[in-house]
């Protein structure tokens, strides 16, 4: 199945997200993946990460944060902290963890893929 077929996926349950060239170091960027959801992609000192792009705690786009200088990605809105790599909450008033995505790189394109826990796949909850 193509891509184009697919919803833009390429039928391994990855999507195309953005160009790496758009998310340098240090960088946050928003995206919409073509099944609709939206995704945070984080660059932490170049390995690209993906997360939800809604705080749990007030729903406020994580995108419209900043990456701080320990790696954490911080909400903008009442400054809950999270870890890229897993989602953890690393600083409150947030208490439920980010959902974190699978993430590959090929010929320039951030590609990402189903929810993913601790390295482990896992189905997207309800």
């Amino acid at each position: 199945m193509s891509a184009a077929a697919d919803g833009g996926r390429n039928g391994d349950g990855f999507a195309p997200a953005a160009r790496l060239v758009d998310l340098p170091a240090g960088s946050v960027l928003g995206v919409v993946l073509p099944d609709g959801r939206r995704v945070c992609l984080v660059n932490v000192q170049g390995t690209v990460r993906a997360l939800r792009d809604e705080c749990t705690h007030q729903a406020f786009p994580m995108s419209a944060g900043e990456l701080r200088a320990d790696g954490t990605i911080e909400c903008a809105w009442h400054g809950a902290r999270f870890d890229p790599a897993s989602g953890a909450v690393r600083c409150g008033p947030a208490c439920d963890a980010l959902d974190v995505y699978a993430v590959r790189v090929a010929d320039g394109v951030i590609e990402v893929g189903p929810a993913t826990w601790g390295g482990v796949s896992a189905p997207r909850p309800g």
